[in-house]
């Protein structure tokens, strides 16, 4: 790694007078680039990508594009996604610090142990790890398709899913399966107050109640709707009600005014918050300086070895596939 890579903030000096949107725009042209968000980025990130989706929008995107950069606001396990389904391309992220807690519940030589315990068992993991455990891997999942993918397998089959305890129960529920899960979790999800949430709801009993399926089961109990970050944004779109109370990272409002405005968005409260939101640490490390100091110098790069993407990127190509029956 060179220095930048090492800092991976890139916290260099840049023009405090720079209009970092107008030269980010003329970097994206200048080297042929791409710039990819995900629903948890900040709004202006949000409105300055080329794309904006939820896991699984994102990897059928960092498949199918045209572009020789692809820059990554999200967070590390995404990115190393795209390098695996795109590998001819220079694949950056703004900040080599943006991981993911999720992600990092799980180790390879850990989870190798765990395999062991249990013979004639498929794999299923969930997106959020990284290209090791997806290596270890027979299938890929997001929260957009984990039901179809886990019904894919005929019903005798066993499965292991991994790293989220949360999604896994839930689709347990859904499915009627019997997976055995590894004990994982989001700080993000993991952390809404249901104390808070049903205060909420009392001060705004018109208002539906719409969770990510990454939440614990009293929260998905009391919901109105379940769904990923996509199905959500799909949901208060179709939806009669003019307020939802939103469980998951709160980034994804920005996108749901700008689709509702005349509607009402209450980002559900965790349990310990000064600012009464949910957010990601993690996702919010990037920032427009960053996107732009990364599309200038274009690192930090996403590297991965020849090994780690053909194996990984097996079970990848198997949820794009399933997913797109």
């Amino acid at each position: 790694m060179n220095d930048l890579e090492e800092k991976g903030y890139l916290d260099i000096k840049v023009d405090s007078n720079i209009d970092f949107i107008k030269e980010i725009n003329e970097l994206k042209k200048q080297k042929n680039a791409i710039i990819l968000a995900h629903y948890y980025q900040t709004g202006d990130i949000q409105d300055i990508a080329d794309f904006i989706g939820d896991s699984l929008q994102l990897s059928q995107k960092a498949a199918d594009n045209n572009a020789d950069i692809i820059l990554f606001a999200g967070v590390h396990f995404m990115a190393e996604t795209a390098k695996m389904l795109s590998p001819q391309k220079k694949v950056l992220v703004p900040d080599l610090k943006a991981g993911c807690s999720l992600a990092d519940s799980i180790k390879a030589e850990d989870f190798i142990k765990f395999k062991a315990n249990y013979p004639n068992h498929v794999v299923v993991s969930y997106v959020n790890t990284t290209a090791k455990i997806k290596a270890l891997s027979d299938v890929v999942c997001t929260s957009s398709n984990a039901i179809k993918i886990v019904e894919s397998f005929s019903k005798d089959q066993k499965i292991i899913f991994t790293p989220d305890k949360n999604l896994g129960n839930y689709i347990n529920s859904q499915t009627g399966r019997n997976m055995v899960i590894w004990d994982g979790a989001c700080h993000v999800h993991e952390q809404f107050s249901l104390e808070k949430i049903i205060e909420l709801k009392k001060q705004n009993p018109e208002a539906k109640i719409i969770a990510h399926p990454e939440c614990k089961k009293p929260i998905l109990i009391m919901s109105d709707f379940i769904g990923s970050t996509a199905a959500l944004l799909d949901y208060i779109s179709k939806d009669s009600a003019e307020k939802f109370i939103v469980a998951t990272e709160s980034g994804i409002i920005h996108q749901m005014q700008k689709n509702c405005p005349d509607k009402i968005f209450i980002p559900a409260p965790p349990i310990d918050s000064t600012c009464g939101c949910n957010d990601c640490n993690f996702m919010k490390l990037n920032t427009l300086k960053k996107i732009y100091i990364a599309l200038k110098y274009e690192q930090p790069e996403i590297l991965l070895s020849d090994e780690i993407i053909k194996k990984a990127v097996i079970p990848i190509r198997r949820m794009l596939e399933i997913s797109g029956k």
